[in-house]
C-alpha cells in the first residue's frame, strides 16, 4: 500500500495535543500491517507572547479563563480525558508557563536524527511538562531532553545558543494559521486532508485507512 503521511500541527504545552498523541499511537496500533504511516511533528504556539523564562502559572491560567475556579473546571475535564489515555495529568506541580519556541526548534532538529527521535522527544517534551512539572522553555530541560531522545548534547547546545531556524519555525507557524489552523491539534492526511482536534483513536484509524485506499486506488490506475 502507498505510505500516509500524517503531519501533526501541536504545541508541547497544549494537554489536548498530548492526549491526541495517544489517540494517534492507539489509531496506528490498529492499523493493517502492511500500512506504512509517516508521523512528522509540526509547530504551533498557543501564547507566543509568554517571555523565554515563562510565566506564573497561577497567574497565566487566572487571566486566561477569568479566575482560578473556572481554570480548575477546565483542567478537571482535561484530566479526566487524559486518565483514559493513561496520561497521569499533575497539572498541580506545573509551576510555570513556558515559551514553547525552542522546544519547537528541537523538535524540528531531530527530525533529520535517527528514525524515531523526533517521535520520542515530542513524547518526552509532553511527559517533562505534564507529569514532571519542568519547564520546557528552560535550556536546560531542552538538552536533558534531546540527550534522552538520543541526539547529540553538545551540537544540540550549539544550535540552541543561537538563532538557528528561529525565523524557518515561526513561519510554519504562520504558514499553518493561514492554513486555517485554529486550534490544535489538527492531524493533516498527505497534504489533503485536516482532521483537527484530539479525535478519538477511532475516528483517526478510518481517516488513515480512507486515505490509503485512495491513494492505493490512485497509484493503480
Amino acid at each position: 500500500m502507498v505510505p500516509v503521511n500524517i503531519d501533526v500541527v501541536s504545541d508541547v504545552m497544549c494537554p489536548w495535543c498530548y492526549i491526541g498523541k495517544k489517540r494517534l499511537e492507539t489509531a496506528l496500533a490498529a492499523l493493517p500491517a502492511d500500512l506504512q504511516v509517516h508521523v512528522h511533528w509540526r509547530p504551533y504556539q498557543l501564547d507566543s507572547t509568554l517571555p523565554k523564562e515563562g510565566k506564573d502559572r497561577r497567574l497565566y491560567l487566572s487571566e486566561k479563563f477569568g479566575g482560578a475556579e473556572r481554570a480548575q473546571q477546565v483542567y478537571d475535564t482535561i484530566a479526566d480525558a487524559g486518565r483514559a489515555e493513561n496520561i497521569p495529568f499533575d497539572f498541580d506541580g506545573i509551576t510555570v508557563s513556558p515559551n514553547t519556541l525552542d522546544a519547537h526548534r528541537l523538535i524540528r532538529w531531530s527530525a533529520t536524527d535517527a528514525p524515531g527521535v523526533q517521535d520520542r522527544l515530542v513524547d518526552i517534551l509532553f511527559r517533562a511538562f505534564f507529569i514532571e512539572g519542568k519547564n520546557i522553555g528552560d535550556n536546560a530541560v531542552l538538552l536533558d531532553a534531546a540527550e534522552q531522545a538520543g541526539m547529540d548534547r553538545a551540537v544540540t547546545e550549539t544550535l540552541l545558543m543561537s538563532d538557528a531556524d528561529r525565523t524557518e519555525v515561526e513561519g510554519e507557524i504562520e504558514t499553518a494559521r493561514h492554513m486555517g489552523v485554529t486550534g490544535v491539534p489538527c492531524f493533516i492526511l498527505d497534504n489533503k486532508y485536516a482532521i483537527m482536534g484530539a479525535q478519538t483513536a477511532d475516528v483517526l484509524a478510518d481517516a488513515i485507512r480512507q486515505v490509503a485506499s485512495q491513494s492505493d486506488s490512485n497509484a493503480q490506475q
